[in-house]
């Protein structure tokens, strides 16, 4: 993996003196630093949602709607995590590009940011990217650099922060260590905060899915250090190999295929993956992914994209659990972003059809569940 300096040309830019204490270049820092905290200071916090369940049931469902952000999706907070840790350190500078290794979302999230305090900004991502990210990638001026092979995506853009000039961010490897984990109003903190109110204040478990792996090793560290009982979860969709990797402890694990799940999976153990930081991984086909995320838009009204269905066919599991077992409690999940990005994907019953995806047995089963409080003997 190409450390920060690897992937920057040995002299200096004709932008910046190579002596980083040189005063216009700590004045531009300065000021990019203060517009990147300006937009935290200015974003309040993403809602709490619950999904509606039996009252008697004693089990209490949310949703943490991350979609809610300026950028619409869960890694606004890692994209501004991740400036602000390479502004700090230096690896940043006016005019040089950052160039990010994404699937969207991330991208999006970047592109903003880095139009913020006015850098180029290039992203680096399968070819098979739903428009509608590339398109809010464009928006923000950004721009899209495309690869066939996803498993390329790395040092593809290691090359391009090479020939230009510029960073190469790499959230896979720096989204666990740029996120303050402690507190500081990171996802963790703030789920807290929104359940003090609530019936059951502390969840028996967090259902996390995992792109970087940064949001379980947020949550997971998070957990650990307040010495709460909470379980963190892990849900994976096919054709990625951190279950795998997880179960098996073994590090070296990967993927031949790419991920249909946009913004989680994904073909290699990453580096920001905390594999002590999870309690339990749960493997989910993509059907159920889909299904789960039409089941959300019929109990809330609201459209979201297939990581957020990942998650939510992984807490009604643990739902299902709960009840069998006669044990009371909340479960959190997250809303990663908006269902408007995949209209031509998982609400598109012809590209289910090209992906040879049946939805129908998963469907079914969740509308059991609900109706029932018993999840179906042997499961879908």
């Amino acid at each position: 993996m190409p450390t920060p300096q690897q992937t920057r040309p040995a002299g200096p830019l004709p932008t910046l003196d190579a002596d980083h204490s040189d005063p216009a270049y700590r004045a531009w820092l300065k000021e990019a630093v203060r517009k990147v905290q300006a937009d935290a200071n200015r974003s309040a916090d993403t809602h709490l949602l619950r999904f509606p369940l039996p009252a008697h049931w004693e089990v209490d469902l949310y949703l943490k709607d991350e979609s809610t952000h300026p950028t619409g999706s869960l890694k606004h907070r890692l994209a501004r995590s991740l400036f602000l840790y390479a502004l700090c350190n230096g690896w940043i500078r006016p005019s040089a590009p950052v160039v990010e290794a994404s699937s969207g979302s991330t991208a999006v999230s970047e592109a903003y940011f880095a139009s913020l305090i006015g850098v180029p900004f290039i992203a680096v991502m399968p070819r098979t990217t739903s428009p509608e990210k590339c398109r809010l990638i464009e928006f923000h001026g950004g721009r899209c650099h495309f690869v066939d092979d996803p498993r390329t995506v790395y040092a593809e853009s290691a090359a391009l922060a090479q020939e230009t000039g510029g960073h190469y961010m790499d959230q896979f490897t720096y989204a666990e260590r740029a996120t303050d984990w402690r507190g500081n109003n990171n996802i963790a903190e703030s789920i807290y905060q929104q359940l003090r109110l609530e019936r059951y204040p502390e969840p028996a478990w967090i259902v996390a899915t995992a792109g970087t792996g940064g949001t379980s090793a947020t949550l997971g560290r998070y957990v650990h250090y307040m010495q709460y009982d909470t379980r963190i979860c892990v849900a994976d969709p096919d054709f990625s190999c951190f279950y795998e990797g997880w179960t098996r402890h073994d590090p070296a694990a990967t993927s031949e295929h790419a991920s249909r799940i946009e913004g989680i999976g994904r073909p290699r153990m990453e580096p920001s993956f905390v594999p002590g930081a999870v309690d339990r991984m749960m493997k989910v086909p993509d059907a159920a992914s889909v299904a789960a995320v039409r089941t959300l838009e019929r109990a809330l009204g609201r459209k979201a994209g297939g990581s957020t269905g990942t998650g939510l066919w992984s807490a009604l599991r643990i739902v299902a659990d709960m009840l069998a077992e006669g044990r009371k409690g909340s479960v959190v999940t997250l809303l990663c972003d908006p269902g408007d990005r995949y209209l031509d994907k998982y609400y598109s019953d012809t590209w289910l059809a090209g992906q040879g995806l049946d939805i129908g047995p998963y469907t079914a089963a969740l509308d059991g569940f609900l109706a029932t409080g018993r999840w179906p003997a042997g499961g879908a």
